[in-house]
């Protein structure tokens, strides 16, 4: 394992169903290695495996096989208590639905992974202000979430996802809510993220455009890692490019088959 390694998958496999002519093998042995600052986007078809891996990839869901570890801790073997522990200081998680709490200012909104740290009062406000700040959010800090745009709601999940400094971003389809603009400027965020500050970033999408934020991209199909594309120099129109090609090729492999 490399020493930068933030996350290592080796022979995972995901198995739903308990007798033979029930089971559903979701994910059939998947090898994978992402080291710190990498920027990794899952594609696929409907039912190919890729939200299946990202949970598994990300604790949310345990293997039926092989092992994970995310900085060098195997997570598989942690109890229920140790891995929500281990996620609040390790994870960020991103989805679709911005799961905000409508009871609660934008601030306490992006403080529940410290609060539930049991981080003091002080530090939280700082790191709060602070990371508001990053994603020019700290005007709404005393709003709450229905007083807020979407793009606004989506910066705010993303600080909270961020505020506990995490190892890893995980995003699953996180502009899905959002509309061209706000999906645009999300992806900006997450690049530079990336870029300036050496965020890694695990996430999924159907939308070649937004893989092409990516700095690398994972095709699967049917629980495997079929194609494995990196940015590697391009420019993001050329990548895109490829993106497009790779997927559209096996597209119509998928149609023959």
């Amino acid at each position: 394992m490399e020493t930068n390694s933030v996350l290592t998958a080796k022979g995972v496999k995901k198995i739903y169903g308990q007798f033979d002519d029930q089971k559903v093998v979701a994910l059939k042995g998947i090898d994978l290695n992402m080291v710190e600052g990498e920027f990794v986007c899952i594609m696929g078809p409907s039912g190919s495996g890729k939200s299946t891996l990202l949970n598994v990839l990300s604790t949310i869901d345990l293997p039926s096989k092989g092992f994970v570890h995310i900085n060098g801790t195997n997570v598989v073997s942690m109890t229920e208590y140790e891995l929500g522990q281990f996620r609040y200081k390790n994870l960020g998680f991103i989805f679709q639905e911005f799961h905000l709490i409508e009871s609660l200012t934008i601030l306490d909104n992006i403080a529940v992974p410290l609060s539930l740290a049991n981080v003091n009062k002080e530090e939280i406000k700082a790191r709060v202000e602070d990371i508001a700040k990053k994603l020019n959010i700290e005007m709404t800090l005393e709003k709450h979430p229905s007083e807020c745009s979407g793009g606004q709601r989506q910066r705010v999940a993303i600080a909270r996802a961020l505020v506990t400094n995490p190892r890893l971003i995980v995003a699953d389809e996180p502009t899905g809510n959002l509309d061209s603009q706000n999906s645009h400027e999300l992806l900006s965020i997450f690049r530079r993220l990336n870029k300036e500050q050496g965020v890694t970033i695990l996430m999924v999408t159907h939308d070649a455009t937004i893989a092409s934020y990516s700095t690398k991209m994972l095709r699967i199909k049917d629980g495997l890692i079929e194609t494995e594309l990196e940015a590697d120099g391009m420019s993001q129109k050329e990548y895109f490019y490829k993106i497009v090609e790779a997927n559209s090729q096996e597209s119509q492999l998928e149609f023959m088959d």
